[in-house]
């Protein structure tokens, strides 16, 4: 973080000051964490208030406190009148004060594979930062551009949304130079109501970019008829897997293996053979974005390729899991949505053997869109070479009612004991597990990779 003053930056929040000057070069909103000269920043959420905490934050060494009243605590305090607000100054302010060049991505899915081969391939062309987990929230991007220091070159940001406005007030703090929408895909439509709304939240990021700044978009999944105003004047680079006309970046001669992905990428720059570890058609796209994103800051061709292929696999998004020869266990279970589970689905098409898909519910859909998009997804599978559909939850199954060759269950203990029955059964298998975070899916990864005995309520 680049340190302030309490002095200096009381007027800069508007906020009372109270006590002695102090040198801050951390924050921190949790009272379990606390660094070396932090300032503890009282956040009040759904079911927690920072103030309460503002004790504990003290004794365990912090050294001031941003509050939103006085505490009855002799340390220096800056009292503002919303801390969640405060934060989101503190970061815009530091975001001022460097000349990182900031990258903002988001979209329906794929976000967080595009910001760590963004990242990958960034830190062998300078200093940079990056989204730590989910912190893609209004309160994580804060805490995310927070980090930012002087010695930065590139920040990697990711933006999340679950209702409109959400990342225009991401985009503001900020303020991008480069700004990518992955895809519009269903997502979260219990929030957006709509593809057409979700499109033209994704939309907002191009808003804030300056005259310089660089739009990135898919040109397979886009609302660009509905981007054309926020674009307006801005340099726009296009990615596909689908086509190369028009393109920017593209691929061809793409190969899916069990072990990883190939494919020739074609830039501005050059052509060059790509080999990825990472499964499906989905993460050539991603792969694709990266690149436009690293290009679009000054990355080489050779830095694109080496970024691309020294990238680490992501736990829970189609990690590959060998249970011995014949036998693939793919962790998809990091989340899931409409655009997530076709892909999911098109990747275990290309794996070997006897196919089962294991998928719950697919969640945040909107009460009367749920059902809809769970059919199309049995629809999509009866269509494959998939052999078995299970499922489990409630609305998934309508997935295993329509595909034609699912069965469903209530009980997590009896689908893991069927799992286990058909890699028994079968000598060349492949099963891959999805599922929103609510169903915990990677508890029944652990059962069949550990072969522990997992009993769930």
């Amino acid at each position: 973080m680049i340190p302030f003053s309490l002095h200096e930056i009381a007027p800069v929040l508007h906020a009372k000051y109270i006590g002695m000057d102090l040198m801050i070069h951390e924050i921190t909103i949790n009272s379990n964490i606390i660094y070396k000269k932090c300032m503890f920043i009282a956040l009040i959420g759904k079911r927690f208030d920072g103030h309460d905490f503002t004790n504990q934050a003290i004794a365990a060494g912090a050294q001031a406190l941003l509050v939103n009243h006085h505490v009855l605590l002799d340390v220096p305090q800056l009292i503002v009148p919303d801390t969640r607000c405060a934060l989101i100054t503190l970061a815009r302010w530091v975001r001022q004060q460097t000349s990182a060049k900031v990258i903002a991505i988001t979209g329906s899915s794929g976000k967080t594979s595009v910001k760590e081969m963004t990242a990958s391939i960034l830190k062998g062309c300078g200093n940079i930062i990056a989204t730590q987990g989910n912190l893609n929230n209004t309160v994580g991007v804060p805490i995310t551009l927070l980090r930012l220091t002087k010695k930065n070159n590139f920040a990697i940001i990711e933006l999340g949304s679950s209702s409109p406005g959400e990342i225009a007030q991401l985009s503001k703090i900020v303020s991008a130079n480069i700004a990518l929408v992955n895809n519009v895909y269903p997502a979260h439509l219990s929030g957006f109501k709509s593809l057409s709304e979700i499109g033209k939240e994704k939309g907002k990021i191009f808003a804030t970019l300056d005259s310089n700044g660089t739009g990135i978009i898919n040109a397979d999944s886009h609302a660009l008829s509905v981007w054309r105003k926020s674009l307006k004047g801005k340099f726009i680079w296009f990615f596909s897997v689908c086509t190369n006309v028009g393109i920017d970046f593209f691929a061809s001669n793409i190969v899916v293996k069990k072990n990883g992905t190939r494919f020739m990428l074609h830039t501005p720059y050059g052509t060059s053979p790509v080999v990825l570890s990472m499964l499906g058609i989905h993460n050539v796209a991603n792969a694709l974005a990266a690149s436009a994103i690293a290009f679009s800051v000054g990355a080489g061709l050779s830095e694109v390729v080496y970024g691309l292929e020294n990238i680490k696999m992501l736990p829970g998004r189609l990690f590959p899991i060998i249970l011995g020869q014949g036998k693939l266990l793919l962790d998809d279970t990091y989340n899931s949505n409409v655009g997530s589970m076709i892909s999911a689905i098109h990747v275990l098409t290309t794996m070997p053997g006897y196919r089962i898909l294991v998928v719950s519910d697919m969640l945040e859909l909107g009460k009367y869109k749920s059902i809809k998009y769970h059919c199309y997804i049995g629809k999509l599978i009866a269509t494959t070479n998939i052999n078995k559909i299970l499922t489990i939850g409630s609305v998934s199954y309508f997935i295993s009612k329509i595909c034609g060759k699912g069965k469903h269950f209530q009980n997590k203990n009896k689908l893991i004991i069927y799992i286990k029955q058909m890699l028994s059964n079968h000598q060349s298998i492949s099963v891959l597990i999805k599922g929103s975070r609510a169903f915990k899916m990677e508890q029944i990864i652990d059962a069949i990779r550990d072969g522990s005995k997992y009993y769930f309520g």
